[in-house]
């Protein structure tokens, strides 16, 4: 196989067979990876122009009920600091956002039953109700179908759930036997089928990944056709079951950031915290890979370094939503623009 002709393929066909994307991943040199980044940036161009756009995330609650191997808020990890974001806190963090000219707000948490289905759908309601001019994505893991429905029937416009791998024998080695491959795939379906703008989403990295693992995913995701993906590297974290394999890398994570702008033009594609956590510029080589979302924090200071999924988690300074202004400097110093807006799918 050539790659270069691999990669003008992508670009004006937006799929290719697996064993081709499989070679890609693993036989792109530097050369050729650069013409890869530039074909994704032009695509991104295309329908988005040079704009960026920030979502302002609430990570209200770090309890989950889940014992996913690779996670630090794990329910089986005794090590970790538990809080809670009250109502009244959750929509301050929204109040705050919306005077720093955020346009949406991703409410983000593991799967915790203290707060009901109703709770969820009053936030919801109440966030929609005195900022119309807003979306509201939820990411708080497997649901119901029933819901889903009712979520949506409260105003939330968006849902994130990260596939984590296309691959069920990947699958099932990342996850306890509690946890169901199949559900997990209904429920993406599930929110497609309601009218949600979705967003699905894998570590590039994880253990016991491989290159067909990851073209797994890219045609998982052709099939899916979501309107978002989020991107990230596997980090270990040190009180997991996985604490000692190594971290996802930076080139990998850009190389299949790119893939997927290529393989789904319209896409809203995340420059991912974790991207910037495994290097100082890691959002900004994100951006210049395809990505155009970033998601700073507006979850209270004290908290933030309580919601650790992996270690090292940047906490404090420029990931933080007071601190947009410097964000947006460092997005221009690259040619792109952070805008203030709801930053809907294009084509949809």
């Amino acid at each position: 196989m050539d790659t270069i002709n691999l990669i003008e393929k992508l670009e004006q066909t937006h799929i290719l067979e697996k064993e081709e994307y499989s070679y890609l991943i693993t036989s792109c040199k530097k050369e050729e990876t650069e013409i890869l980044f530039q074909k994704a940036r032009d695509m991104q161009k295309k329908y988005y122009k040079n704009e960026v756009y920030s979502r302002g995330l609430i990570e209200f609650t770090d309890y989950c009920k889940n014992n996913c191997f690779y996670c630090g808020i794990r329910s089986g990890n005794t090590k970790a600091e538990r809080y809670r974001l009250s109502c009244e806190e959750i929509l301050s963090c929204a109040e705050e956002g919306y005077r720093l000219g955020f346009r949406t707000f991703v409410l983000q948490g593991g799967e915790d039953s203290f707060y009901s289905t109703e709770d969820i759908g009053s936030l919801v309601s109440e966030i929609k109700k005195r900022y119309p001019d807003c979306a509201v994505t939820l990411s708080v893991g497997e649901q119901e179908r029933e819901v889903y429905e009712y979520w949506y029937g409260c105003g939330a416009d968006r849902y994130l759930l990260r596939h984590e791998t296309a691959t069920k024998e990947h699958y099932e080695k990342l996850h306890p036997p509690a946890l169901s491959f199949e559900h997990r795939i209904q429920c993406l379906y599930w929110l497609k089928e309601i009218g949600y703008q979705v967003g699905a989403g894998f570590m590039v990295g994880s253990p016991y990944q491989t290159a067909e693992c990851l073209a797994d995913d890219l045609l998982f995701l052709k099939k899916l056709m979501p309107h978002m993906v989020g991107i990230g590297p596997f980090i270990a974290q040190k009180d997991s079951p996985f604490a000692s394999f190594p971290n996802g890398t930076l080139e990998e994570t850009l190389l299949m950031l790119a893939l997927v702008r290529l393989t789904l033009p319209h896409v809203l594609l995340p420059a991912t915290t974790a991207l910037g956590t495994i290097h100082p510029d890691g959002r900004e080589l994100g951006i210049l890979a395809g990505a155009n979302v970033v998601m700073p924090n507006l979850s209270p200071a004290e908290v933030r370094k309580k919601y650790q999924l992996y270690d090292n988690k940047i906490c404090t300074g420029e990931e933080s939503a007071q601190c947009l202004d410097s964000l947006s400097k460092r997005v221009s110093s690259i040619g792109y623009q952070l805008v203030s807006k709801r930053g809907d799918c294009a084509g949809f």
